[in-house]
């Protein structure tokens, strides 16, 4: 009898167990990359729940912590959530959760397919594997394929595609808000560091958004003033210049917005978005 009744309460933990929450071995591709975490995702209520800032980051978006809240950003939606509530907040519209975002191991889970489908994303699941396709970045409503950067060094240089729509919409964006004022062409401008002439610029890297069949749709060139003189000489001189070379106009730039650029790129990077396709560099 007794064994009976062990027997039972066994398979009734592992019941209640199996219909709450259990780690998930199906991938999740996003944008043709399958997506790296620390933390497994979870299956609970036959809803997909993943960490927050990994799903967030690989969206182009910003996630901020203020518990027991998460708020997720980009561009014009902001979207919140809170900790084990069924109402989620994306912008003013108020929307009803199918799953409870929850605490675990000092990370929070959210249901993948309402954040990416809050982002426009298109959510697939096939053969065990959930795939996830961000929007397309559009530029003059052409849409663009990938992202391609490149800089110099003192011998040779290196040549990189980046390929999420997300990542790449981000950098975009930056650029688009960031272009100050127009400003002529600096007299001498090149990628090489030229020392002997004053109000000289090296040129930092190049960002070229091609088209799918590799054309390019919009390019930026970076530049940066060449310290090789007196602070005092080179007052009048912009530390900063941003060449639009698809319209050949100069703008001024800054460093906050570089190193915002920088910090997308590198995260695409870890994630895996960035595919190098030449360096030459000796």
């Amino acid at each position: 009898m007794k064994k009976t009744v062990i027997a039972i309460m066994i398979a009734v933990l592992l019941s209640m167990s199996a219909s709450t929450v259990y780690a998930a071995d199906k991938p999740i591709i996003i944008d043709g990359v399958t997506v790296a975490s620390d933390v497994k995702p979870e299956i609970k209520n036959q809803r997909m729940m993943v960490p927050v800032r990994v799903i967030s980051e690989n969206l182009g978006a910003n996630v901020e912590w203020l518990n027991p809240e998460v708020v997720i950003t980009k561009g014009d939606l902001k979207v919140t959530l809170s900790i084990n509530s069924s109402t989620a907040q994306m912008n003013a519209d108020k929307v009803q959760l199918d799953v409870r975002p929850y605490k675990k191991n000092n990370r929070v889970f959210v249901p993948l397919r309402f954040i990416a489908q809050a982002f426009g994303c298109n959510v697939n699941y096939a053969n065990n594997v959930v795939t996830v396709d961000t929007p397309p970045l559009l530029i003059d409503g052409v849409q663009a394929g990938v992202l391609q950067h490149e800089y110099h060094m003192t011998m040779g240089g290196v040549v990189s595609h980046y390929t999420a729509p997300s990542y790449n919409k981000s950098i975009y964006h930056i650029f688009a808000e960031n272009k100050g004022d127009k400003v002529e062409a600096p007299k001498d401008y090149s990628w090489r560091y030229t020392m002997d002439i004053l109000g000289s610029y090296y040129k930092g890297a190049q960002f070229d958004f091609l088209d799918q069949k590799g054309k390019s749709l919009l390019r930026y060139d970076v530049y940066s003033i060449v310290n090789a003189f007196p602070a005092e000489l080179l007052t009048e001189y912009p530390p900063m210049l941003l060449h639009d070379v698809t319209e050949d106009q100069w703008y001024l730039f800054n460093d906050a917005a570089w190193k915002s650029i920088y910090e997308i790129m590198d995260t695409a990077k870890q994630n895996g978005y960035e595919k190098e396709i030449s360096n030459t560099i000796v």
